[in-house]
């Protein structure tokens, strides 16, 4: 009984030990391949990449976007949600300035799926994505227009309420 005892002990010191003791400090080595040239990554201002997701709640992760008048810009859209397209699709819309969402999106909602929820063959847009639903991406690259600011939405009916963003153009 004591030999389990003392057993017992010792595994319990040897565990605090190793569990509680000093941390190792650890470095961190670059790794190189053998054949290559290590290179800075250089920011390109003259392009900007957006990663913006629409989910089944109706919302953008992305509320504000600024950009440079001119810049190439490419919007990867993703639907992070599950349902449908036909019951929560989702596209981004950037809306000419000076157009009224609301008004927009009642026309949107007129000329339905057919036209892929863009009124007037995109007379008040800007760019646009197709609509996509749950689990699906797409992306669409312009050019940044002047400065100024510009209102973005999902055009899927009901949605601009909630989906909506600023596209802040400098």
């Amino acid at each position: 009984m004591k030999i389990l005892r003392y057993s017992l002990f010792a595994i319990m010191i040897a565990l605090v030990y190793n569990c509680g003791g000093e941390k190792e400090k650890k470095e961190e080595k670059e790794q190189i391949k053998i054949g290559t040239k290590k290179e800075k990554a250089e920011k390109d201002n003259k392009v900007a990449t957006i990663g913006l997701t629409g989910d089944d709640m109706m919302q953008y992760n992305i509320k504000e976007m600024k950009v440079k008048a001119g810049q190439e810009i490419t919007i990867n859209l993703r639907h992070i949600g599950k349902m449908d397209i036909k019951v929560m699709g989702h596209n981004f819309v950037l809306l000419k300035q000076g157009v009224s969402i609301p008004e927009f999106s009642i026309k949107a909602a007129e000329a339905g799926e057919a036209s892929d929820w863009i009124p007037d063959n995109g007379e008040d847009v800007i760019v646009h994505t197709k609509m996509i639903g749950g689990g699906q991406s797409t992306s669409i690259t312009f050019t940044a227009p002047e400065a100024g600011t510009y209102d973005y939405i999902c055009s899927f009916p009901g949605h601009s309420a909630l989906m909506k963003g600023k596209l802040i153009v400098e």
